[in-house]
């Protein structure tokens, strides 16, 4: 995939891994729109990388409120065209610490369900027409090892991604024939807030850094072919 000049929408934009993709595709040529709730983060995120000479816009909007699905898409494309690369990586844990199954409530479950799963599916329903009908975009699906392996007081986060990565392959699909594809990404633990706030005493010093994560991540979408689902902490993609 050619960045230079690809229309891009990147949720949950605002730190960690969404910021550092914000700054390593619009390095790479594509003009971005990064979308937040957080309106002050999301203002910085943006002045560095315009800073940097790459063409960024804000949205401030919750990926999680329906009522935002086609505000989102609509603005995206009237800032950068129609969207050619959508990244769905807004997602939450919910309460912190994390509870037990037991523990948690069926309307903080919801609210997961509904920012991690729900949420990306209304927004893939607004974009991906578009795509099919010029025969091209590639919508990735930011993902974790707790939508494949069963850890305890994880269960609302990896019911979320399990189900996102279910939601990746259905698409696929149903779309890869019309030039849509669907990555489902794993970047593997890495030294954010989400991370700080779900695991606390972990050493830092052994995380990765978004900004080496979301290089390796920009360098596989110029890839002309990948897996289906790929773990970026071992996947080798060419330089």
């Amino acid at each position: 995939m050619d960045l230079k000049g690809t229309s891009a929408l990147v949720t949950g934009a605002s730190r960690g891994l969404g910021a550092a993709l914000v700054h390593a595709l619009g390095k790479a040529g594509a003009r971005v729109v990064a979308v937040a709730r957080s309106k002050e983060a999301l203002q910085e995120v943006v002045a560095r990388a315009r800073a940097e000479g790459a063409e960024v816009h804000a949205l401030v909007a919750d990926v999680g409120d329906k009522q935002a699905t086609y505000a989102i898409a609509g603005s995206a494309a009237a800032l950068v065209g129609p969207v050619d690369l959508l990244v769905h990586n807004a997602s939450t844990l919910g309460p912190t610490p994390l509870p037990l199954l037991l523990d948690t409530e069926c309307e903080d479950l919801q609210k997961v369900l509904e920012v991690n799963v729900v949420g990306p599916f209304r927004l893939t329903k607004a974009v991906a027409g578009s795509m099919a009908a010029r025969g091209r975009g590639t919508v990735v699906h930011v993902t974790s090892d707790a939508a494949v392996n069963a850890y305890p007081t994880w269960g609302a986060y990896g019911v979320s991604k399990a189900a996102l990565e279910h939601l990746g392959r259905t698409w696929n699909a149903e779309l890869a024939e019309r030039g849509v594809r669907f990555l489902t990404v794993d970047p593997g633990e890495m030294d954010t807030q989400m991370h700080a706030d779900a695991m606390p005493d972990a050493d830092r010093a052994t995380l990765a850094r978004p900004g080496e994560v979301a290089a390796k991540l920009v360098r596989l979408l110029q890839q002309d072919q990948a897996p289906a689902r790929v773990e970026l902490a071992s996947f080798q993609v060419s330089p």
